[in-house]
Formats: C-alpha cells, sequence, structure tokens
C-alpha cells in the first residue's frame, strides 16, 4: 500500500494530509489562532467540587474552566489499601482529596467541544517516538496492535532492564501531580512505559534513548510545576507538524512532502534526531500547484462537510452528526443488483462498511455512532458485514469498539474523541437555523405574526402595527395571506402596514405599532 503524508502551512493555519493509495484518508487542521489543547499541562487550581458528580471544575486559565471526574484522579493522591490506580475504583469520595483554592497539575484530555469545557486528567502522560511515559507508575504496557508475542515480550525485556537502572537513580524521586498538600507517589515510583507500536522491531538503544529522554522532560515539566505560579502553561505539546511526524510516520510511510521550506527544516531537525532513517523521504515540495490539490484533497476535505456520502455502487451513506451522538444511515439508492434483493443489500452493506470506516476517520467523529445498515435477512450475511467494517477500522489511529447488532438492527459503536471533527473545526452552525439544520415555512412565521398582533392589541392600548420583515414573509403576507390580513384588520379595527429589512433573515420579524 502507497502512503504519503502531505504538510499545507500558511502563517493562518497547518493541514496535515494522510493518502493511501491517492485517496484521501485522515486530515487534520491546526490555526494559529486556536490551537488545540490536548496533551498540554497546567498548573490549575480546583474552583468547584462537585460531590453530587464525584467532580470538580479545574480553572486552568482558559474562557472556562477544564471538567476533572473522580475517575480521571491518579491513586498518587491518596495512599489506597486496595492499590487500585483508580480513585474512582477504590470507592474514594473526590471531596476528601480536593479542596476549592488548591492547585493541582493537569493534562488535557480532550479539547473543549461546543458548550463543554476541556476534560482534564491527573494521570499525566507524555508521548515520544517509541513510548508513553506514564509518571509515578511502574506499569509497563505494549501496544496491542503488536501481536507477535515473542517481539512483545522483547520489547517488555527493553524497558525492564533499563529500568532496573534507573531505580538506582530515581530513589526517592517525588510525583508532583499534586501541588497542594497531597501525598506524593511512594518513593523510587519515577514513571512507568506504555511501548507504541512503531516500536516493533526497534533496537534497545533507540528506546533506551527515548527512555531517557521522557525522564529529562519529566524532570523539566515537574520543576515547573513547582516553580510556576497557578493558571499557567507548564508542558506545550508539539506543533501539527511535528506531531505528524511523531504520531503518523511509520515504514508504510514513502514520503512527506511539505510546502513550507521553514517548516521543512524544522521538520527535517526534527527527524535527525528522533527518526534519523526517515530523513530520506522528507521532501519539500515548491511547486506552482497546491500542495493539497495533488490527489484531489480539497474536494474530498469539501466533500467530507456533506451530509450525504454517495457509494460506486450508486447507494449512499447519510450522516448526522448532533451533541449526543453520530448517526448514519445506510441506503440502496439507485442500486438494484444483478440477482436478488439480499444480495444487492449485503453487496451495499459490505461496500458501506468500507466506506464509514474512512468517513469515519477523514470527518474525525468521535463518541457514540449509530450505524443503521439496511436489514438483513441471512445472519450470516451481517456477521461478514461486521467483519469487515472491524478490519478496516483497524487502520485506524483512534481507538474503536464496535458492538453487536441490536434487536432493531442497529450497530453501535464508539470512537475516541480527543479534538472536535473536521466540521465542528471548519464550520459553525447557521445564523437562521441556528443548528437545526431546518426553518420554519413561510406560513409558520406568517401565522406567528397574525398572534403577535392579536396578542398585543388585546393587552394593551395599541396604534397601528407595522410588520417588519424579509421580502420572501411580506411577500407571502401581501398575496397568499392577503385575506387573512384583511380579516385581522377587521378584528382589531386598525389597518396593518408592511415593511421590507433585507438584513433580516427568513425566520427574523418585528412588530411596530405607531
Amino acid at each position: 500500500m502507497s502512503e504519503e503524508i502531505l504538510i499545507n502551512v500558511t502563517p493562518q493555519e497547518t493541514r496535515v494530509a494522510v493518502v493511501e493509495n491517492g485517496v484521501l484518508q485522515e486530515v487534520y487542521v491546526e490555526r494559529s489562532r486556536r490551537r488545540g489543547l490536548v496533551g498540554n499541562i497546567f498548573k490549575g487550581r480546583v474552583s468547584r467540587v462537585l460531590p453530587g458528580m464525584q467532580a470538580a471544575f479545574i480553572d486552568v486559565g482558559l474562557s472556562r474552566t477544564g471538567f476533572l471526574h473522580v475517575s480521571d484522579l491518579d491513586s498518587t493522591f491518596e495512599e489506597l489499601e486496595s492499590g487500585e490506580r483508580s480513585i474512582a475504583a477504590s470507592g474514594v469520595a473526590i471531596e476528601s482529596i480536593l479542596r476549592e483554592g488548591q492547585e493541582i497539575l493537569v493534562q488535557v484530555l480532550k479539547d473543549p467541544i461546543g458548550s463543554k469545557g476541556a476534560r482534564l486528567t491527573t494521570r499525566v502522560s507524555i508521548p515520544s517516538r517509541y513510548l508513553v511515559f506514564v509518571p509515578g507508575q511502574s506499569t509497563i504496557g505494549v501496544s496491542q496492535r503488536i501481536e507477535d508475542e515473542a517481539e512483545r515480550e522483547r520489547l517488555r525485556g527493553v524497558i525492564q532492564t533499563f529500568g532496573a537502572a534507573e531505580q538506582k537513580v530515581a530513589a526517592g524521586a517525588s510525583n508532583v501531580l499534586a501541588l497542594a498538600p497531597v501525598p506524593a507517589a511512594p518513593a523510587g515510583a519515577r514513571g512507568g512505559f506504555i511501548v507504541r507500536t512503531v516500536a516493533e522491531g526497534v533496537a534497545a538503544e533507540d528506546i533506551h534513548r527515548d527512555m531517557e529522554f521522557l525522564h529529562r522532560l519529566w524532570d523539566s515539566i515537574s520543576q515547573r510545576g513547582r516553580d510556576s505560579a497557578p493558571l499557567t502553561l507548564v508542558y506545550e505539546d508539539l506543533p501539527l507538524a511535528m506531531r505528524a511526524m511523531r504520531d503518523l510516520v511509520r515504514d508504510e510511510i514513502e514520503k512527506v512532502r511539505i510546502d513550507s521550506r521553514e517548516t521543512f527544516q524544522k521538520v527535517t531537525e526534527f527527524s535527525r534526531q528522533f527518526i534519523p532513517e526517515f530523513v530520506s523521504r522528507i521532501e519539500y515540495y515548491p511547486g506552482e500547484r497546491p500542495i493539497l490539490d495533488l490527489y484531489g484533497v480539497e474536494d474530498e476535505i469539501q466533500k467530507a462537510l456533506n451530509r450525504k456520502v454517495q457509494l460506486k455502487s450508486g447507494g449512499h451513506l447519510v450522516f448526522d452528526q448532533t451533541e449526543a451522538m453520530t448517526t448514519i444511515d445506510v441506503n440502496t439508492g439507485t442500486f438494484v443488483g444483478h440477482r436478488n434483493q439480499e444480495e444487492t443489500i449485503f453487496k451495499t452493506n459490505l461496500e458501506a462498511a468500507q466506506a464509514i470506516a474512512r468517513q469515519l476517520r477523514l470527518r474525525n467523529l468521535g463518541g457514540i455512532i449509530i450505524i443503521d445498515f439496511i436489514d438483513m435477512q441471512e445472519p450470516e450475511h451481517a456477521r461478514q458485514v461486521l467483519r469487515a467494517l472491524g478490519k478496516h477500522v483497524e487502520r485506524d489511529h483512534a481507538k474503536v469498539t464496535i458492538s453487536e447488532l441490536t434487536s432493531l438492527g442497529l450497530l453501535q459503536l464508539t470512537r475516541k474523541r480527543t479534538r472536535e471533527s473536521l466540521e465542528h473545526t471548519l464550520c459553525e452552525p447557521c445564523p437562521t437555523c441556528a443548528g437545526r439544520g431546518t426553518i420554519k415555512t413561510r406560513e409558520t412565521i406568517c401565522y406567528e405574526i397574525f398572534r403577535e398582533i392579536l396578542r398585543e392589541v388585546r393587552q394593551f392600548d395599541t396604534g397601528k402595527p407595522l410588520v417588519v420583515a424579509s421580502q420572501g414573509i411580506i411577500d407571502m403576507l401581501l398575496d397568499d395571506e392577503s385575506s387573512s390580513v384583511a380579516e385581522l384588520e377587521e378584528f382589531i379595527r386598525r389597518p396593518i402596514t408592511f415593511q421590507v429589512e433585507p438584513l433580516y433573515h427568513h425566520e427574523q420579524y418585528d412588530i411596530v405599532f405607531l
């Protein structure tokens, strides 16, 4: 499989596109005015503790306070007999651990989305090229995507051999997650590691070099955490171009093309330090044609903002993204098949499974997702569609959990959400419909105007009503509803006048009594 990463950089924003076999699979957007917060570490202050929700609001200096649930508190805050890392699992109440005004080091798990503030955790984790460092813990984890058991054991051994030597150095090290009078981590528990997928087959020396880097970085963060004032950014994650090199680059990537010479130089230096074997695959793109036009990426981004996605067979998908969940409806459309109805439905659902897996990555949809596949009579067909979807989402960087089909024939799945979806990043709610996706009919607006005039006349000693509205509404009042206007004038014994306001949207109107 041919894979490339295209990086488009302008002063206003950076965009990263992942292209597989000439087809856009993922796109990331980061704007200079509104950079993502995921991975950033803040020294915050507890502004409110909510025992009823077992959560707390943490002020980290942003426009909205962040949300910290008890399940995201690390056990290093409290000596727990159960040995559980999660305080929630131990049954300890959050009000016995946190108090208003307490200073605390927190990391952003999820960006602010809609009206919600950032989701926070005290379980700090710091990623590098091959590892994720988890301060204050002694566990060693290996990515589930590394399936070779011998390789998994080798990687655990690499971590343990380094860790044995580090125990002598780390003796007496403390965890600074709790900056108020809260117990620190046990002496010697400097940190655990999670081995990332890209570490498969990597030499022990390279992994040890990553471990040394992460330890030095954590020591620096710890010191800044102790010395900084509250509501301060203690650690900021890498900019998008560097994160792409750290998180997206793997052996299958043939080229990374960058259209900014300055960013190209920075990425090259970054790669020389952390991915020296990949430096030769990084290219500066000086072409006059925009880099994201090479594979029709711009067109694909525009299509990803549409509700409807066409399938090659003639069927289509319909995406509806709400605050609670995303629903995906599968339809046969113009596809009529060649054999029988069940075969037609089965082929459409198989094609839809592949398209849905791609759209989840491309649109960066997260949270609860409900898929309404076309009803299949054959149980084996349903199993094959589920297996196909599971196979296609394996390449997704975000964790996807697929449930069984419900009794109504709906498939439920969840996809880990950390950043806003592509639609929420590039779009805003319609000022007319306020995100409903529909607007009231002209007839509905006219009847609202009639009721408002009646209400005012009955309650107050008013003058002559003047209706100010958009052109379409005034036209309907004077044309289709002219008889209703005449009846109303006779009933209230006052003439009604009308005025067009070109700047008013469809649902906007005013009634003035002269």
